[in-house]
């Protein structure tokens, strides 16, 4: 067994390292739907490949592993994991949500759990205070994006989840725009961690996936019961893919927090733009907060452009940044939250939290940085006024 002790080496030892039966240093796609068994009711490891697959398995193990967790889960997709993680709770519930989570969130709650009677509250959980004053005997969780999906707000995982454990509550974090790399919920005191996994933690816009982890056994138990019964399972392929994708996850983030900062230092004193949400600059609300529990402000940046320019054109106007959805790729990639991630957000409910049709987020790639800087620049100049 490996020896490590920092997440630069467990991204590429931890888990389940190699194969025992060849000694090849990667997984290998064990790609079949069914396992021969050696006789009736012997309970072998493997069975079928919706209860489980070994590199499906190998996957799981990595990404616990990696966010210090109990037991992980691979799912295929992120809004996947998320069902999953909410068929936990039972008709006449209620959970706490940020206010502005990820539109893909707000819209099975709204139109589909809630006709089962699943019920959520939108909440600015950068407030403990706010949280609080929300709970009820029927608030069951608190779901939490720190930073949120595209406001950057940031919420204190440790004070939220000391307050969920007072009252008898889960604390639930989506961690897809940070990754275990940047922050680890669990050993903050969180009891689920959920990803998109086809972002970051693949990290190369060829994948579409969902984990899940969680920190005690009778979490497991309920999730696998969950995810065995449903079967919204990641194939073998993709479980390699994603695989080899955590792998490079350290390189890769460094690179895209820091030509995030420098892109955001650069709007951050443009005259086109009247605000920045990124949470390494000094200047953001939540910057202190973020320092102390994540490793630094990420690769994501959303900002306001002036009403002197056309956003329209400023989408058009780009090169190099591509416009679409999806976020965490190799590659740059802008896009219009409200009327894109967060078009199944009512307009009103947009306007409230701050999702202005003048809102961009952006997707920092890995590319040459003044490339980007070139990019952006080139098209705020074409969509002046």
């Amino acid at each position: 067994m490996a020896v490590y002790k920092e997440i630069e080496s467990a991204v590429i030892h931890a888990g389940i390292y190699g194969d025992k039966y060849t000694r090849a240093v990667n997984v290998p796609i064990y790609q079949t739907s069914t396992f021969e068994q050696t006789g009736i009711q012997e309970n072998p490891q493997w069975e079928y490949a919706r209860s489980g697959n070994p590199t499906r398995a190998a996957l799981e193990a990595l990404i616990s592993d990696l966010e210090k967790g109990y037991k992980g889960f691979a799912f295929a997709s992120g809004m996947a994991a998320i069902a999953a993680v909410l068929t936990l709770f039972k008709s006449g519930d209620t959970i706490l949500v940020s206010n502005n989570v990820y539109g893909g969130t707000f819209r099975i709650l709204d139109k589909v759990f809630k006709n089962f009677d699943l019920n959520y509250v939108l909440v600015d959980t950068s407030s403990v205070d706010n949280i609080k004053e929300n709970i009820t005997d029927k608030v069951k969780a608190v779901y939490i994006e720190t930073p949120t999906n595209p406001l950057m707000n940031i919420t204190d995982i440790k004070a939220v989840s000391e307050l969920a454990k007072s009252y008898g509550l889960l604390t639930i974090v989506d961690n897809t725009f940070m990754t275990p790399y940047l922050q680890r919920p669990i050993e903050l005191g969180a009891d689920i961690v959920v990803h998109s996994a086809t972002k970051y933690l693949g990290g190369h816009s060829d994948l579409v996936a969902g984990l899940a982890v969680v920190n005690t056994k009778e979490l497991a138990d309920r999730m696998y019961f969950i995810q065995n019964s449903v079967g919204a399972v990641l194939g073998p392929f993709d479980s390699f893919l994603l695989i080899r994708g955590i792998k490079t996850l350290a390189v890769r983030l460094d690179r895209h927090a820091s030509n995030a900062l420098k892109i955001a230092e650069y709007l951050e004193n443009h005259k086109a733009v009247t605000k920045v949400y990124y949470p390494g600059l000094k200047s953001f609300d939540g910057y202190e907060l973020n320092s102390r529990q994540a490793r630094n402000g990420g690769g994501m940046i959303s900002f306001l452009l002036s009403d002197n320019y056309d956003y329209r054109k400023f989408f058009k106007s780009l090169n190099l940044i591509a416009l679409a959805e999806s976020l965490g790729g190799v590659e740059s990639l802008v896009c219009h939250p409200a009327t894109m991630t967060h078009a199944s957000i009512p307009a009103d409910i947009r306007a409230k939290i701050g999702i202005h049709d003048n809102l961009i987020r952006l997707s920092v790639g890995i590319e040459n940085v003044d490339d980007l800087l070139l990019d952006i620049d080139n098209a705020i100049k074409a969509s002046a006024k």
